[in-house]
Parts: structure tokens; sequence; C-alpha cells
């Protein structure tokens, strides 16, 4: 079976393989056209655009406030509401270690560090909604990185 290859320069050249391989070159040429029209249809491409239009915005239209003091000072004092047991937890626990682990390490039952976890978790939320601009959306996504400095 002969594979014809065509370079971007335009030069073509014919390779004699066996029917078997030929069979894989084929199938897989044809799966990849099969995705390529899939996607045209489907897909915004970035290369295909002009970064200028109604697409995009000016980059001073949305101000962008930092924030990152008055957030800090909100965060470190919602933790502080937390007793030293639920912040010692709390902290292990956005450090990545599970339940069981953080159980193991006191030597206390698994139940009781579920239910002071999760009830460090809501005065924890409790407090940064009470110490947040009524404006902004004070909902942390991601917890770890601010226990590790406290």
């Amino acid at each position: 079976m002969k594979i014809k290859y065509t370079f971007i320069t335009g030069e073509t050249t014919e390779v004699e393989v066996s029917d078997e391989i030929g069979a894989v070159i084929t199938a897989s040429r044809k799966a990849e056209h099969a995705l390529e029209e899939r996607n045209r249809y489907h897909c915004y491409s970035l290369d295909a655009i002009d970064y200028e239009g109604l697409e995009y915005g000016k980059c001073d239209e949305y101000p962008v406030e930092d924030d990152s003091t008055e957030r800090t000072e909100r965060i470190k004092a919602a933790f502080g509401k937390l007793t030293e047991t639920q912040q010692r937890r709390l902290g292990m626990y956005a450090d990545g270690k599970t339940l069981r682990e953080i159980a193991a390490l006191e030597n206390t039952r698994f139940q009781s560090v579920a239910e002071s976890i999760e009830a460090a978790k809501k005065k924890f939320l409790k407090g940064i909604c009470i110490f947040a601009p009524s404006h902004k959306r004070s909902t942390p996504t991601h917890l770890g990185r601010f226990f590790v400095s406290s």
C-alpha cells in the first residue's frame, strides 16, 4: 500500500508500507479529520479572531480593587473567633491532613474531629461574612492557603 505525505512546501512523497500499517495510518487520518470537523462547529478558535471588537473590552472598563490587606484582616479576625482546638484542627485540615490523621495525632475520636471541623468551618465562614463589606462577595472558595500563615 502506498501512503502519500504532502509537506508544507507543497512537495508530495509516496511511501510503500505494509497493509496493516497502511490501515492504521488511514484510520488515524480519518479519525483526525472527523475530530477537526466536529471541533470546527463547536469551538471558538483564538487563532482565528482579531483581538479587537465586541468580544474584548478595554482593560480599564472594570477596575480591579486590591483588597488583599482588607481580606487578610477579615480572615484573621474570623479565624480568631474560633476556639484553640478548632484553629489547630482546621489548620491541619487546610494543610491537607485527613480527618482520620488529625484524630490519630490528637488521640481522639474521628467523629469528634469531624464535628469540630464542620462547626469551625461554619463559624469561620459566618465570621468572614460578618466582617465583609456588603457589596463584595466574601465567601472564600479555597481556605487552605490562608491558614498556613496564621
